[in-house]
């Protein structure tokens, strides 16, 4: 064989392998996080066998959240960066491929459908109380003479997500949002692309926080509907 043709025949069986390698992640990606391994529990047993999350434990979904952004918080857990006591073991447990599989398979579901809005409050307008019309104002229109982008600005319409690197907020629970911005703000979880999540967290109250979080948990769930349409 010449040198060309023996160049030419090793992409070509490069190529053909790259679907044979995808599937085997996908396999072990999807094994992981419905049956565990060694001493990793099954992903599914606090994130659901759909990847829809616990509420009830305060597990978030994790469905259709991009696979950059479920591969950077396994990394951040297994370092110490972000700090929880039943992550950071587990992920320090997982090799770098092992991660890279849980990611994929996650971020290859569909998302779970959000929740329905409440009667009389769909999102962005006939809010029934102060504390909703905040939370719809900082949402999806910010505060700028505090220097606060709207969260829609990343996160997209609803907060619906927008992969790879903001995931979803849209259906997740209250407490769950609340806690995580308390993390952004005491640095026990990094900042995010940009540092962002850090700077906007410190420059928000603890109603500010309470009122985005039930936004996000309630009425942000059907803008998410609408613009899945």
């Amino acid at each position: 064989m010449t040198w060309p043709h023996a160049i030419g025949a090793a992409a070509i069986g490069a190529l053909l392998a790259l679907p044979a390698a995808a599937a085997a992640a996908t396999g072990e990606g999807q094994a992981l996080a419905l049956h565990g391994a060694g001493s990793v529990p099954a992903c599914s047993t606090c994130h659901g066998a759909e990847g829809q999350g616990n509420a009830a434990i305060g597990a978030p979904a994790l469905a259709g959240d991009g696979v950059a952004y479920l591969r950077e918080q396994l990394a951040n857990f297994a370092a110490g960066r972000r700090r929880h006591p039943i992550m950071q073991p587990i992920a320090a447990t997982l090799s770098p491929a092992q991660q890279d599989a849980v990611a994929g398979y996650f971020a290859g579901l569909p998302a779970a459908a959000p929740a329905p809005v409440p009667p009389g409050a769909p999102p962005g307008t006939a809010h029934q109380t102060p504390a909703d019309l905040r939370g719809a104002r900082l949402a999806e229109r910010g505060d700028w003479a505090r220097m606060l982008p709207a969260c829609t600005q990343c996160h997209g319409p609803g907060g619906i997500g927008v992969p790879p690197d903001f995931p979803h907020l849209a259906g997740l629970t209250a407490p769950y949002i609340v806690a995580q911005l308390d993390a952004f703000r005491s640095g026990a979880r990094p900042p995010g692309p940009l540092g962002l999540m850090a700077a906007v967290a410190r420059k928000l109250s603890a109603a500010d926080s309470a009122a985005v979080a039930a936004y996000f948990a309630a009425s942000g769930g059907a803008a998410a509907t609408e613009a899945g349409r």
